[in-house]
């Protein structure tokens, strides 16, 4: 499992470990019922604290993405299209967002339009 993190960003490591294994989810890298690095191993990969990785997975696990099977590890979620789409749907209410921030500060659709060349 290939995770680039960037210990300069203002993101959390934890957050960083999150979204980068819900882009490989995503992508289809980690496929769906596939078995992900135990929580110590994933740790020392890495070289963060296993606390930092038992939070990930715990929010992973919170958000459907993975599957924690006693005794037997840890998963990707067999509803894998489920999972990337509510990620759209949250990447969408998030710009819907700022639109509406920037409406607030007085543009408008137009100018948001043009100012992102769509």
């Amino acid at each position: 499992m290939n995770i680039a993190l960037d210990y300069q960003s203002r993101i959390p490591i934890y957050e960083q470990i999150v979204l980068e294994i819900e882009k490989l989810v995503a992508l289809n890298i980690l496929k769906p019922g596939e078995q992900i690095l135990a929580i110590r191993e994933l740790a020392l990969n890495l070289g963060v604290n296993p606390n930092t990785i038992k939070k990930a997975y715990d929010t992973l696990e919170q958000r459907g993405v993975i599957i924690s099977k006693s005794t037997k590890g840890t998963f990707v979620t067999e509803d894998v299209a489920e999972v990337k789409s509510a990620k759209v749907d949250a990447i969408i209410d998030e710009i819907k967002e700022k639109i509406t921030e920037l409406e607030n500060i007085g543009l408008d659709k137009k100018e948001i339009s043009k100012k992102l060349k769509l």
